[in-house]
């Protein structure tokens, strides 16, 4: 892939990460400090995947597109995809206080917004 390329591959996943990930910083930063957030996801006894991702999304929102590197886009295009395939699972009825809210919202993405 020439670096060309790269850019323009680099700018549609920054898009579609945008798309996916509708939390501000600040939103997502006091998301995560709440007890809901830490037992949301999958764990081995410690952090969950997700709430890890979470950290690393609001580190991604702060940092400016040419700052990027490939490990950054990389986990641009995990978030994207998590949420994609997420949000295809959701479940019937309210889901304001649901796991899989809990969880797409460490992601980054509140569904009900």
């Amino acid at each position: 892939m020439t670096a060309g390329n790269r850019r323009n591959d680099h700018g549609e996943v920054r898009a579609e990460f945008h798309d996916a990930v509708n939390m501000t910083p600040g939103e997502l930063e006091k998301w995560l400090r709440t007890e809901e957030s830490k037992s949301a996801g999958q764990s081995d006894g410690g952090e969950s995947v997700g709430h890890a991702s979470g950290r690393r999304i609001v580190e991604l929102l702060h940092t400016k597109a040419s700052d990027l590197g490939d490990d950054d886009i990389a986990h641009m295009r995990k978030v994207v995809g998590y949420v994609r395939r997420h949000l295809a699972q959701r479940p019937d009825g309210d889901v304001t206080h649901t796991p899989w809210r809990h969880s797409l919202m460490n992601w980054g993405h509140d569904p009900l917004k």
